[in-house]
């Protein structure tokens, strides 16, 4: 069966590891969107102590810790939230404090411990009545202390005082009420005996957030500072305005006291004293008091704690499960030696080399764009090659006769027709060229695309700014090559004709049955439009024949060579890298690795909180 102590001390520490990650809600929620879960400090309760300056609340936590900390002062004093954790230790146990902002350092004189909270104070809001929202969190570790959470809030109030903003009086009830509005909150509202409850600040704000009154507890203060003849029996018995759990009445030190410096067992036993020997409080004294309150509050604590328990491990086990998926995501913490940062390098590599091939297999998007080359760009650069210029009858007879030269040809003019076939065929070099360096640009930004695509890469900039490098530079061989074979093609046109064509030539001719017309033409108009219009036909056949051929060259020489050996030379390089070269290509990205980290360090948290939970046997 779990003890009081162990269920509140497990919630403690779980608050305190939170604390220290920074993984608490610090009032507002954080930054963290609507749709978020709430942090692990958030599901936990936690005691907000509210109230209206000069109040008490100051001297009811005191008295609570059992211990002198706290500023004093007229006017404003709290100017930040104070999140302390107590920590109840075992009894011979020295009392120390420790400050979040200051984690290695203990303070032993409690002094010390107020003048540190001015200091951290003065810090973000100078030394003037500003307030700020952001929290000191303090620890103390004492046997004398009960295992809780108290959160001091700046006092309300309802006017600004001079050095004060107008706005200061919304200000810190939009504070406050960041605190107290949220469900696992539980209200400590502090009221001076000496005032009208009815226009008690804290009774107000908690009736605001809390109108059934079931996290609301009730404090009356400075009762011994009444008028003669009156009391607060109506108000500590619940007549006067009810709620959910009983008024306890607090005699907190008398200015006299603090400045003879009284310490609190002396302050406590005063306390006691008040109540059992008074005449209008004596039957309630049981039930009155600084150290009633703090075990009220603990016991309270556990049955919330305890009703709370679901919520908590759902929401334990559903962070668990989003860290470890971030971490996932994230990738492992690199190893330190150079064998296996050479391993990881070439497995990320790899990853790499999968997404790219997938790209151009047709797994992803953008493969399909170089079939576009040969289907759309290619045929359409050798429609627009200007042969009808090359071949119009002004130029077929300037080339015929200037390669004739003094001496006509007798049958046909061989000559005329290879120089008119020779720069027909040097214009299919530009379409051959356009094909190579379309398709390389494409490989360029499918390197750029997969390594963006490639999640295990992002951790490391330096790698992928070398897989880029190294890609690029293999991708420019590629289409080096590419462009020789792709010309050597057309080349191999001009080399050598395919004489069968030009073979049936006269046949068709012949054909055509009047041989001495034919001769008679032979220097005619006719006559060259024939050798133009047949120079035309064997350059489509040719065209045809590139067509085909020239995207069989840019895919062996290009596309199977980027799937085959892209970061075959990188791969070359990396073995003969040093072990502090290795380790540079894998610097990672610091705000990834403060990123996993802080996903390491509240993964952990979590799971520890999971582990300490499901070791406690709750009672039923």
């Amino acid at each position: 069966m779990a003890t009081m102590e162990s269920l509140i001390g497990l919630v403690n520490r779980i608050q305190r590891a939170c604390t220290v990650l920074g993984d608490h809600g610090g009032g507002g929620g954080g930054d963290r969107g609507g749709a978020a879960l709430p942090t692990l400090w958030e599901a936990l309760p936690s005691v907000a102590v509210v109230g209206g300056q000069s109040s008490g609340k100051s001297s009811v936590l005191e008295s609570i810790v059992g211990r002198d900390f706290l500023p004093r002062g007229s006017g404003i004093v709290t100017r930040r939230p104070l999140v302390l954790q107590l920590h109840k230790t075992e009894s011979g146990i020295q009392e120390y404090a420790e400050f979040l902002h200051l984690p290695k350092r203990r303070f032993t004189d409690f002094s010390m411990v107020r003048n540190e909270i001015q200091d951290e104070t003065d810090r973000l809001t100078g030394k003037s009545k500003q307030i700020s929202p952001i929290p000191i969190h303090l620890s103390i570790f004492s046997p004398n202390v009960v295992n809780l959470t108290l959160i001091d809030l700046p006092g309300l109030t309802k006017v600004a005082v001079e050095g004060q903003p107008e706005s200061i009086v919304h200000d810190i009830e939009t504070m406050v009420r960041s605190y107290v509005e949220k469900p696992n909150c539980i209200i400590l509202a502090i009221t001076p005996a000496n005032q009208d409850i009815a226009t008690s600040d804290s009774i107000k704000l908690a009736r605001e957030v809390d109108p059934s009154g079931e996290r609301t507890f009730g404090v009356l203060t400075k009762l011994d500072l009444m008028d003669k003849g009156t009391n607060a029996i109506e108000v500590l018995e619940g007549r006067s305005y009810r709620l959910q759990h009983p008024w306890v009445g607090i005699v907190n030190r008398s200015q006299a006291d603090i400045n003879k410096n009284v310490d609190m067992i002396f302050a406590r036993r005063k306390e006691r004293e008040f109540f059992a020997t008074s005449t209008e409080y004596g039957h309630l004294a049981s039930k009155m008091g600084s150290e009633y309150l703090a075990k009220l509050l603990s016991k309270h604590l556990e049955s919330v704690i305890r009703a709370r328990i679901p919520d908590i491990t759902s929401l334990i086990n559903k962070t668990i499960d989003e860290l470890e998926a971030e971490l996932n995501h994230l990738g492992r913490s690199v190893a330190a030696d150079a064998g296996a940062q050479l391993y990881t390098i070439l497995e990320l590599c790899r990853a790499f080399d999968r997404i790219f091939k997938e790209h151009l297999e047709g797994g992803r998007p953008g493969g399909a764009r170089i079939y576009g080359v040969f289907d759309n760009q290619l045929p359409a650069a050798l429609r627009k090659l200007p042969f009808d210029r090359h071949l119009s009858l002004q130029n077929v007879r300037k080339v015929v006769s200037e390669s004739d030269g003094y001496q006509p040809h007798l049958v046909a003019p061989e000559q005329g027709y290879r120089r008119l076939i020779d720069g027909a065929l040097s214009y299919f070099r530009g379409p051959a060229e356009a094909s190579v360096d379309a398709v390389h640009y494409i490989l360029k930004e499918l390197v750029r695309k997969s390594i963006g695509q490639t999640q295990e890469l992002k951790r490391f900039p330096s790698l992928q700014a070398e897989i880029q490098a190294a890609a690029g530079e293999a991708l420019q061989r590629f289409c080096e090559d590419g462009k020789k074979t792709t010309l050597r093609l057309v080349d191999m046109e001009s080399s050598f004709l395919t004489v069968d064509f030009f073979r049936r030539l006269p046949q068709e001719a012949e054909k055509g049955g009047n041989q001495a017309a034919n001769s008679a033409d032979r220097y005619t108009e006719g006559h060259y439009r024939r050798i133009g219009s047949n120079v035309f036909s064997y350059v489509g056949m040719i065209s045809e024949t590139l067509r085909n051929t020239i995207p069989k060259a840019v895919v062996h020489c290009q596309v199977r060579e980027a799937k085959r050996s892209l970061l075959d030379h990188f791969y070359t390089q990396l073995g003969k890298m040093e072990a502090n070269q290795l380790a540079q290509l894998l610097d990672e990205d610091p705000a990834l690795m403060e990123r996993r980290q802080q996903c390491t360090r509240r993964l952990q948290l979590y799971k520890s909180a999971r582990d300490e939970i499901d070791s406690v046997s709750w009672s039923r």
